[in-house]
């Protein structure tokens, strides 16, 4: 049975979290309740990749979280990872789900586009991701996406919402009372170098997703 998908959802980011830092980084965001971890990382170094993503499935192991891997199907079968998350210039869901099976999740980016969210529901999505909704440094030329989205989306499909995109500790609950499931945060949460802080704030969003 698949895990429930609810709750904060930490991104890694290479510039983020050096690999000196990369599993102190990792795991004081999942002791501090982050629900689902993605390894996204774009370099070609793949001796690291397969290093980091070990890491990561030790620790979401220990801590009972999901582990996602960002568009690298070879990769998630390598490390058992729990799924993997899609983008439009990535492999197409039949694909994925090709050669992940049944079992494992799959995430599909849909932007600012209710067309794409549909269909990728009604091909078998195990999510699907909406965002950016607020201005982002990561991706700053990502279509911005309204609230309305998730609240237009929830009417029809029970399909689970991912937000992403900007996001913080003053501007999720907006997200939140629309209807998200998940909150994707990566700068928020990883640009602290003090594990204090990284560990302070994923418990501000567990938090809010309680209340």
């Amino acid at each position: 049975m698949k895990k429930a998908l609810h709750g904060l959802y930490a991104i890694t980011n290479e510039t983020l979290m050096p690999a000196t830092l990369f599993a102190e980084k990792a795991e004081a965001a999942l002791c501090a309740g982050t629900k689902i971890i993605q390894y996204r990382d774009k370099s070609t170094d793949s001796k690291k990749r397969l290093s980091q993503a070990r890491t990561l499935k030790q620790l979401c192991s220990q801590y009972n979280s999901i582990l996602i891997i960002n568009d690298d199907i070879e990769l998630a079968k390598e490390v058992d990872a729990d799924g993997i998350h899609i983008g439009k210039d990535d492999y197409s869901f039949e694909q994925a789900r090709q050669q992940l099976g049944d079992k494992k999740i799959i995430g599909v980016s849909c932007y600012d586009q209710l067309p794409l969210a549909y269909s990728a529901a009604k091909k078998g999505a195990d999510y699907i991701a909406f965002g950016s909704f607020f201005s982002s440094s990561i991706k700053p030329d990502a279509p911005r996406a309204k609230a309305s989205l998730i609240t237009e989306f929830k009417k029809e499909q029970q399909t689970p919402v991912c937000c992403i995109g900007g996001i913080t500790t003053e501007n999720h609950t907006i997200l939140l009372d629309s209807g998200a499931d998940m909150l994707a945060i990566i700068s928020d949460i990883f640009s602290h170098d003090n594990t204090h802080l990284i560990s302070e704030t994923c418990r501000v969003y567990s938090e809010a997703f309680k209340s």
